[in-house]
């Protein structure tokens, strides 16, 4: 597999202005804000030179319980990813390609990985709508939401930009974030690998096993 390093604080200007629209009722509206893409199609992996700390939220988790994402991820191999539930593509899309991938681990890897959700729209993604929208994914999947400026504030710490959704004048709420998918490592609970919306089923199962690990791509 193709990968390229590159250092953090470009990525961080990169992430914050590539937003995806998802729910948007045109295909200019499922555009990025900013063209502004640090990889190929070609590559799945983007390995940091400068890792990502893990971002201080504490959230509330879909069966309504606090949720300290540093705490509960602590020495796991952690996916995160930012979306929301309401997303008509890509956001089931990243999900779904992620669950492929996790079903083809050793049961161990698969109990060990975390995977956590983090909605970036708060005020529909309830933790019970949130926990049903989930489970069809992977029931293991975390689901985490809260107040928005705290999440949006979780999500800058890895260099990913959220803004506040938005209503449409057809009546269509539009949630403009990052679509980036950062892996964190279980030896030192940093983000050392990043992937974007392009990344297939096929390339999270190659791996996901070094994921695990602690190891990079």
């Amino acid at each position: 597999m193709v990968k390229k390093i590159v250092p953090a604080a470009a990525l961080v200007v990169a992430a914050a202005l590539a937003l995806s629209a998802c729910g948007g009722s045109d295909n200019d509206s499922k555009k990025p804000v900013a063209d502004v893409s640090m990889q190929t199609k070609t590559q799945a992996a983007t390995v940091l030179d400068q890792p990502f700390t893990k971002p201080d939220l504490v959230l509330t988790n879909t069966h309504g319980k606090k949720y300290d994402l540093r705490k509960e991820t602590k020495g796991k191999p952690t996916l995160i990813y930012f979306g929301y539930t309401n997303c008509p593509d890509v956001c089931p899309l990243i999900m779904s390609n992620i669950a492929i991938a996790k079903k083809a681990l050793p049961k161990a890897d698969q109990d060990d990985l975390r995977v956590v959700f983090v909605t970036t729209d708060p005020e529909r993604d309830t933790p019970a709508s949130l926990g049903s929208w989930l489970k069809a994914q992977d029931p293991s999947f975390v689901g985490l939401t809260g107040d928005f400026p705290a999440i949006q504030a979780g999500a800058r710490q890895i260099g990913i930009g959220i803004s506040p959704p938005k209503k449409e004048k057809d009546g269509t709420i539009v949630s403009m974030h990052g679509s980036q998918v950062i892996a964190f490592s279980p030896k030192t609970d940093k983000g050392y690998v990043l992937y974007s919306e392009d990344t297939t089923p096929d390339d999270y199962t190659k791996d996901l096993p070094k994921i695990v690990k602690g190891e990079n791509p």
